[in-house]
């Protein structure tokens, strides 16, 4: 039943003229923002400390967030409607060439990403241009919604492997034959990733880029996509990150984590308006790492 309602709702969306989409998104977002109240009360609370901004402040921007979310939703069911003729009346694309240098390596591409503006249409961007994506998700609770949403995710030509499970080892041929794997490196690691610092407090921090850009040699690429003041969208791709090897395996690991997590952090910080605050980023501390201690690196080389 879910399943069928979003691919209803999908139908139902690529047949509006986008001005429309984005106006009802507006609409949404302002309803979602005054009836939602634990999620906003919590992205205001975790918004002032990581911005050193006051109440008010945090309020405007958090409800600018979640106008900006809705819109995202109804984009991620209007993506059937994106193909190779009409994406770039939407997107734009800034030093595509350092994407491309890198897939010229042939070991694969790590992108770096985060929750930031409309994600799913980042891997349009790369996939209507040509270039083999494939990307490691976290599946929803709900079966049904998972199924319908990588059912929308194969209309822009995205492959998904879904995280913590035997998928990885599909994910990891992936790199081997030299496609782009997509992370989504802002979500709470649990007691098994590396503690650092994330807008002002320590959280848990995903390992699994910098563990595929070892494992397979594979450069790393940030890549973002932002909504611009006129409504379309820009692919912002960052210079390429390497793996610095230097003996010290859980060390070089951690120390990679850090530099892809300062990368994540400069874009939110420049973009507060286009990151969801109110996910659980801070829910796993530092004392419940001690159970997860001794695995952290040997589940992640899965991972």
């Amino acid at each position: 039943m879910h399943y069928k309602f979003v691919m209803f709702m999908s139908r139902v969306v690529c047949h509006m003229p986008y001005r429309l989409l984005m106006a009802a998104g507006w609409v949404l977002g302002n309803l979602y923002y005054l009836l939602i109240r634990k999620e906003r009360e919590r992205a205001v609370e975790q918004m002032m400390p990581a911005l050193q901004i006051p109440e008010q402040e945090a309020r405007r921007t958090v409800r600018k967030s979640f106008i900006n979310l809705a819109r995202n939703v109804l984009e991620i069911l209007y993506m059937p409607h994106l193909n190779e003729q009409n994406f770039r009346q939407y997107i734009e694309i800034d030093h595509l060439d350092r994407l491309k240098k890198a897939l010229d390596e042939r070991h694969g591409v790590v992108i770096l990403t985060g929750h930031i503006g409309t994600w799913e249409w980042l891997s349009a961007a790369f996939t209507l241009n040509g270039l083999p994506v494939t990307a490691i998700a976290k599946p929803q609770p709900n079966m049904q919604y998972t199924n319908a949403l990588n059912d929308l995710r194969k209309t822009i030509h995205v492959e998904i492997f879904s995280r913590g499970t035997s998928e990885l080892l599909a994910a990891a041929r992936a790199l081997k034959k030299g496609k782009i794997l997509g992370f989504l490196a802002d979500q709470d690691a649990g007691p098994g990733g590396a503690f650092l610092p994330f807008l002002g407090r320590i959280a848990s921090t995903p390992m699994g880029p910098a563990v595929f850009a070892h494992k397979f040699n594979s450069p790393v690429v940030p890549a973002f996509i932002l909504r611009q003041p006129n409504g379309r969208h820009k692919v912002v791709i960052g210079e390429v990150m390497r793996y610095e090897d230097t003996g010290d395996t859980d060390r070089d690991l951690f120390d990679f984590t850090a530099r892809m997590t300062e990368v994540v952090e400069t874009i939110v910080r420049e973009n507060p308006t286009q990151w969801l605050w109110f996910q659980k980023r801070w829910n796993t501390t530092p004392d419940m790492q001690k159970a997860g201690k001794h695995h952290t690196v040997r589940a992640q080389e899965v991972e």
